[in-house]
């Protein structure tokens, strides 16, 4: 058994136990450090806490693992306690917890004992550490007025053309509430410890009229711009008045072990959405929200063209996905395109769409999405597996005519692109509504989808719910649906077997180049 570590700092290490089980084995392992046993767990992925700094530690499972490894050096812990923070709940205790925060030299550990810290957005600082405790919460006040503003744009004084962007919303540069972890041009932070974030949405209105702007546009709960080299470990995120956690134009993040919640009925509570980064690591997380688990993006037209960033390099491994519209989604604030996605050996469980791509002309011709691969997963009672729409009728204007009409248009600088897809290696249980969905558009038809080792079996048809595959104008929902492919250049059909009682024979368009030699229904 190969042991991997990920994240080490002065107190916590992440691990990864490298097997072929998905998120979790069967059954549980012991955990020893330096001959002591501190842990067992059944899942692959573990962090272990309360190291000491600058030590030498050798690691053992059970299961036969074994890695040696030496914890970061540290210049100084901080506890809030001494900075006047009590952790009672009680009253607002961010001033108290900020300025330990900026009291930390480069290297130092701003720690959170157990504890309710009723706090206002924190903003962090790079070089340092901020060690949550196990049972220390960090809990968002309820009251707007007390959160900062993020403005969207602020133009430069030395060169009026450029502008900064600060504030996000919905791939847009608009004014939107600071989080309450929030860093902006930050390098070298960790947040580990053990302990939680918690947003508080659902004691007060962010929920409420969602869509209503009310001074700024609702808070993430953690964000971070313009930042680099950033490492989330073993905490919960939970109760975020919109996505969880926003890396924004960011490069080497480090996401690992992380828990988070969101009620299955809050609106717009994305779990993970990187958007515009580049070297996203997601690995051994728990996530189950009112929206899409992890979305990718890019940001809309307007950052594409003053702010170009693709997102690039991403990889999701050893997670578990509970509940969400998406289990993993690209798209669909995706302008400067995503190349480069690896999802692997993870589990989808009651999502309504497991792997889901989303686009629409508008997006612009940077928007080019290449080289997704999906390999070694399970997808349990997942609605739809795998879902490709080039016609998502997102804001104001998607439901016009230009969006959602399935004629061909002429290609223009306003039309995006979708390259190859692969599905492989797959164990689709409880499949509902249709298996594959995929429509491009028919003047940049997608270029390749390859399903390769997929076994799909439908729920009995009186246990199925229709659904909507995709959300575009014209497709209603279905149930016991297989494959609909239209203006896909070629599909790429190995070893895939489908079964169950009255399923429907595969609607593949005439043009789409297709082998359907691989594939079973029984």
């Amino acid at each position: 058994m190969k042991l991997s570590a990920f994240g080490v700092t002065a107190r916590t290490v992440t691990i990864e136990r490298e097997n072929e089980s998905r998120y979790r084995t069967k059954e549980e392992i012991s955990v020893s450090v330096n001959g002591s046993t501190v842990l067992k767990t059944d899942k692959n992925v573990f962090t272990l806490f309360g190291l000491d700094p600058d030590t030498e530690y050798k690691i053992e499972t059970s299961d036969g693992g074994s890695l040696d490894i030496k914890t970061a050096k540290e210049t100084v812990l901080f506890d809030v306690r001494r900075f006047g923070a009590k952790g009672h709940g009680e009253v607002e205790e961010g001033a108290f917890i900020q300025a330990a925060i900026e009291a930390c030299p480069e290297g130092g550990t701003v720690y959170v004992p157990k504890g309710t810290y009723l706090c206002r957005p924190l903003f962090m600082k790079s070089g340092i550490t901020l060690y949550l405790e196990k049972e220390a919460r960090l809990l968002a006040v309820t009251d707007r007025k007390l959160y900062p503003i993020l403005p969207g744009t602020i133009r430069r004084t030395d060169d009026d053309r450029e502008e900064i962007c600060l504030g996000s919303w919905e791939g847009n540069p608009l004014d939107q509430f600071a989080s309450l972890i929030t860093a902006i041009g930050v390098k070298n932070f960790t947040l580990t410890g053990g302990g939680i974030i918690d947003g508080n949405a659902a004691s007060s209105d962010w929920w409420v009229e969602h869509r209503v702007k009310r001074i700024a546009w609702r808070p993430n709960l953690i964000y971070f711009t313009g930042c680099e080299n950033i490492v989330f470990s073993g905490i919960k995120v939970c109760n975020s008045p919109v996505w969880n956690v926003h890396p924004a134009y960011s490069k080497n993040i480090e996401l690992l072990d992380l828990m988070i919640e969101n009620p299955s009925d809050s609106p717009n509570t994305d779990g993970i959405d990187p958007e515009s980064c580049e070297d996203v690591l997601i690995l051994g997380t728990h996530i189950s929200v009112g929206d899409d688990c992890v979305a990718i993006k890019s940001g809309k037209l307007y950052m594409a063209e003053k702010h170009f960033r693709r997102t690039e390099r991403v990889t999701v491994r050893n997670c578990l996905f509970e509940k969400g519209h998406g289990g993993v989604t690209v798209g669909s604030e995706i302008a400067g395109g995503v190349v480069g996605v690896r999802v692997l050996k993870s589990v989808f469980k009651n999502t309504d769409r497991g792997i889901r791509i989303k686009t629409r002309r508008g997006r612009g011709e940077k928007s080019y999405l290449d080289d997704i691969s999906c390999t070694n997963m399970i997808m349990d009672h997942v609605h739809m597996p795998l879902t490709v729409n080039m016609f998502y009728f997102c804001d104001p204007d998607g439901h016009s005519s230009y969006v959602q009409d399935k004629g061909e248009h002429e290609k223009d600088d306003q039309t995006p692109k979708i390259g190859c897809i692969s599905f492989e290696d797959v164990e689709c249980t409880g499949t509902e509504a249709m298996f594959v969905c995929a429509w491009g558009l028919p003047e940049e038809p997608i270029e390749k989808i390859s399903l390769k080792n997929v076994n799909v079996s439908y729920a009995a048809p009186a246990d199925r719910k229709a659904d909507r595959p995709i959300m575009t104008d014209g497709f209603e929902k279905v149930t016991g649906k297989t494959l609909f492919i239209k203006n896909v250049k070629e599909l790429e059909i190995d070893n895939v077997n489908i079964s169950g009682e009255d399923v429907s024979a595969p609607d593949i368009a005439e043009d789409t180049k297709a082998d359907l030699s691989g594939l079973k229904i029984n």
